[in-house]
């Protein structure tokens, strides 16, 4: 079943329940915003998915992220937290020297950043406004939502500046999970998929130089990698798996970030057991198999065993570290960090 087809068939029960009226709100919006399903799960290419290796060096940045090397400034990779107020910036409590900001206010942020050497950044949407959340995620792709917007601004202000664009569902959906769920709340994993490469497109399109899908969907990276391929986009958007992302309380001032906690059950089903190595060697495994370009360990500091791993399954793959000490040591050559503004001084 596609999305399309998903939305309406959600659409009929919802108005069985009475609530016609909300969920009809929904299909529309999404019907008018949302990439049609496409079939390219099933797009016969020349080779295996991983023989896909352009985008791996099609920019000047990812060019260098293909070599081993000390802590550089090319090597971070800075989180930005997008809302949907083009005005605001408004301090997160529980990370230190972190912001929401606008649109209006990304420029004159990143400005003496880009002239200190920031080289990448990683963006992740907060929508704010009451009908910005539903049950299917629908304003993630939404051209006109914080992401998208961001995207372009970026790219206009700093073309130098290479774009990440994390893809999940949770800072959109109104139960804060990181897929579509099932009638009895439940992941389904399938219809989940298919909307998260639908989003990864949409932010490619945009002009995204990498995607990052952080929702640990089962089979998501292929799905992603080979809409990329139909699109004709393959070649020059790199993808950036979450592979190894492991579950936690670690994450609390994350979900405070991004407005992403769940406000039912947890993440337990998808996300990786902690202490799970031999599941976290399989995910990288099968990441790498999919189409995987880099592949991220998530959260770093605790798992440098894991990061070793990853360097030894996929030794001629960039490893990417969400966190800050001590990862560089144990393998990666990629760290996405809060405290990259501080290093920039520091390097």
């Amino acid at each position: 079943m596609s999305f399309s087809n998903l939305v309406s068939d959600l659409a009929l029960r919802d108005a069985r329940e009475d609530r016609s009226s909300q969920i009809s709100n929904v299909r529309s919006q999404a019907t008018a915003r949302s990439y049609t399903s496409t079939a390219a799960t099933s797009v016969s290419i020349s080779g295996d998915i991983s023989s896909q290796l352009h985008a791996g060096y099609s920019h000047p940045l990812s060019r260098s992220w293909q070599a081993e090397r000390q802590l550089t400034k090319e090597m971070l990779i800075y989180p930005l937290f997008i809302t949907d107020n083009p005005d605001e910036e408004t301090p997160i409590p529980s990370l230190p020297n972190q912001y929401r900001r606008g649109i209006n206010r990304l420029v004159p942020y990143l400005r003496p950043l880009v002239n200190k050497g920031l080289r990448s950044v990683i963006l992740f949407g907060v929508p704010l406004h009451p009908s910005a959340k539903d049950a299917l995620g629908t304003s993630a792709d939404d051209p006109a939502g914080p992401v998208i917007q961001a995207i372009r601004l970026i790219r206009s202000r700093f073309p130098q500046l290479y774009i990440v664009a994390d893809v999940c569902l949770c800072e959109y959906t109104s139960h804060g999970h990181c897929g579509i769920l099932r009638e009895d709340d439940s992941l389904d994993n399938a219809q989940s998929v298919d909307r998260i490469s639908d989003v990864a497109l949409a932010y490619a399109t945009a002009g995204a130089h990498c995607v990052a899908p952080s929702d640990m969907n089962d089979g998501r990276v292929r799905a992603i990698k080979l809409k990329l391929i139909e699109a004709g986009l393959a070649h020059r958007v790199l993808l950036m798996s979450y592979s190894a992302k492991f579950s936690g309380c670690l994450y609390g001032p994350f979900r405070d970030a991004a407005g992403s906690c769940p406000s039912l059950g947890d993440r337990k089903c998808y996300q990786l057991p902690p202490g799970a190595r031999g599941l976290a060697r399989r995910a990288i495994q099968r990441d790498v198999g999919e189409g995987a370009d880099i592949i991220m360990v998530k959260p770093a500091s605790s798992y440098l065993d894991i990061i070793r791993d990853a360097k030894e399954l996929a030794p001629d793959m960039p490893i990417a570290a969400y966190q800050y000490r001590g990862d560089s040591k144990a393998g990666a050559g990629i760290v996405v960090s809060y405290f990259v503004p501080e290093f920039l001084d520091w390097l």
